[in-house]
């Protein structure tokens, strides 16, 4: 049962989106203040993710990463709330979309494929790509516990523009649907979360062993569907551009692990051009490689 807590936040999120962006914006300057210097959020897991991640960077450049990280961080998440009640004019005028001629290419020969996103910039307005492509977006996500009233706001905004969101749980079962029932879908998601020890597939990435969900270049071989990587890049305060690039032409002809190879090297690529824009604050690292699971070299 929703708590009166749960629906007050739901309704405190809706009236936030409906600020202009100033005040979004200026709520934004308070949220990294208070993030930053009064709870001093997730601090810890921030420096000494970017301390291993960067053994080469002196103090003083890991301290203004993390400064600039936690701005980021501030304006996402209002940005996010944002995008609730954003029109497709404040959309189109704000997220620079390109290499769209990639789906319609995939489109026209009857191709679904798989979209390997990343927890980098602003990927939540992404979502509003759904208005130029003809494939049914289907957007893997990890349901929110025990806050029912919250997943649902996040639900609603991410499908206002025609995606469907699938449970992660449900994303094989949903991909092969597609496939043998000839719809053309894209299956998108961000790859780049934490995977637990036990997955198979071990790497290093960002100066460090981390095991990656390998279940992607998996669904992709099954159905040999193309893989697209898709880079949010930041081009001012509340302004991005997105670009796709083709990772896996024909993924029937791969091993799981070469896939997810190649989506590692250039996720690794963008975090170290722009490092301020990933997602520090989570503990990518918590876990160790199991002595029996091989590391695969890059």
């Amino acid at each position: 049962m929703e708590s009166l807590i749960d629906r007050f936040l739901v309704l405190l999120c809706k009236m936030v989106a409906r600020l202009p962006f100033w005040a979004i914006y200026g709520l934004a300057n308070v949220f990294f203040f208070l993030l930053f210097y009064v709870t001093r959020y997730r601090r810890k897991v921030v420096h000494e993710n970017l301390i291993h991640s960067f053994p080469e960077k002196s103090p003083e450049e890991i301290k203004e990463i993390t400064r600039k990280f936690y701005h980021h961080l501030s304006d996402l998440g209002l940005e996010t709330i944002k995008f609730n009640r954003m029109t497709e004019k404040e959309i189109d005028e704000r997220l620079k979309i390109h290499n769209l001629e990639i789906y319609e290419e995939y489109h026209s020969l009857g191709k679904s494929i798989v979209v390997l996103g990343m927890h980098h910039n602003n990927w939540e307005w992404s979502g509003s790509m759904q208005r130029f492509i003809k494939a049914q977006f289907l957007v893997v996500y990890n349901p929110v516990r025990k806050n029912k009233a919250v997943e649902r706001f996040i639900l609603d905004t991410r499908e206002r523009f025609g995606s469907i969101s699938v449970p992660v749980n449900q994303a094989v079962r949903t991909a092969l649907d597609y496939t043998q029932s000839g719809r053309m879908g894209g299956l998108m998601l961000a790859a780049d979360q934490t995977a637990p020890a036990f997955s198979q597939f071990w790497t290093t990435f960002m100066n460090q062993e981390t095991a990656f969900f390998i279940v992607p270049a998996k669904i992709a071989i099954k159905t040999n569907q193309p893989v697209i990587m898709h880079h949010t890049r930041k081009i001012g305060r509340g302004r991005y551009e997105v670009f796709h690039y083709k990772l896996i032409d024909n993924p029937a002809g791969f091993k799981p692990e070469e896939i997810m190879l190649a989506y590692v090297s250039k996720l690794e690529e963008i975090i170290r051009a722009e490092p301020e824009y990933w997602l520090w604050s989570h503990r990518r690292w918590k876990h160790k490689r199991p002595a029996n699971i091989e590391l695969h070299e890059r």
